[in-house]
């Protein structure tokens, strides 16, 4: 991923951002997706726009993207596709406590190689994966804050070095399981922390804390541009219970259930995986 199409790319999310942000500020109404999960005006309007921005830069990459699969357009889409969910955080969006991300994701060979999550009513962006810079492409992830349509006071971030005791563990604010719940229950914890959408992600990115499990329901879409800046970053993003790194796919002729993930976990070190696994 070029300096150009990254900025390209970081735009274009901060672009569906202010149109999300327009209807944000007015009263709007709310429907219902087949699996009963909320869906307003923004996430159509936002997917309108990176659609349209995609298909300019990236002509021949397949997009899969949320609303557009609800609507039964899910393409074949080989190797090399881009995830985008372009309000993640419906329910953080209907509380409007500006906890909600448009998120935009690379995918090559079963790898986020690229992702960024714009926060818009936060004015934070957060991008990485394996970018290119001087001395070839390697592993970087960065935040900026949102002006003017662009990225300002942009800095690199990294995953902090777990403590010898005492975890910071991040949860979600609106999708509690049981069995995240009976995870965390087995760890040393110093404090638990709550937000909502692909911001848990980029949280353990930046060094605010050492993991987040996910033992519940989620797609491709959800989590794919923030598990490209926790890599960037120098974390992980693993399958639990095997451990195993995590890997995006879409089968030939797929369906949206193809699209569901395995429950995960993101860590900032993978030392702290032997700590995760129930006792014997």
């Amino acid at each position: 991923m070029t300096e150009d199409q990254i900025s390209f790319l970081n735009r274009l999310a901060i672009k569906a951002g202010e149109e999300i942000m327009k209807i944000y500020a007015e009263p709007f109404d709310v429907e219902s997706k087949a699996d009963g999960s909320p869906v307003t005006l923004a996430d159509a309007a936002a997917e309108k726009i990176i659609l349209a921005g995609l298909a300019e830069l990236f002509p021949d990459v397949p997009v899969v993207a949320e609303e557009s699969v609800e609507a039964g357009h899910l393409p074949n889409v080989g190797d090399r596709y881009f995830l985008v969910d372009p309000l993640d955080g419906t329910k953080e969006f209907l509380k409007k406590n500006g906890e909600f991300t448009v998120n935009i994701a690379l995918i090559e060979d079963g790898v986020p190689v690229f992702g960024v999550v714009a926060a818009p009513a936060l004015g934070e962006i957060f991008w990485g994966g394996a970018l290119a810079g001087e001395g070839g492409t390697r592993q970087q992830a960065f935040r900026g804050r949102i002006s003017n349509g662009d990225v300002a006071d942009s800095e690199a971030i990294a995953v902090r070095t777990p403590p010898a005791q005492g975890l910071s563990v991040l949860a979600s604010r609106s999708h509690m399981s049981e069995e995240t719940a009976n995870l965390i229950g087995r760890l040393q914890v110093a404090e638990q922390l709550s937000v909502g959408s692909s911001l848990k992600l980029c949280w353990v990115a930046a060094g605010k804390a050492d993991l987040y499990p996910r033992l519940a329901p989620t797609m491709q879409w959800d989590i794919a541009a923030g598990d490209a800046v926790v890599r960037g970053a120098g974390g992980s993003v693993v399958v639990a219970g095997s451990y195993a790194d995590f890997v995006y796919r879409v089968p030939e002729n797929p369906h949206k259930n193809d699209l569901l993930n395995p429950h995960f976990v993101a860590v900032s070190s993978k030392a702290l995986l032997p700590d995760l696994a129930p006792a014997a």
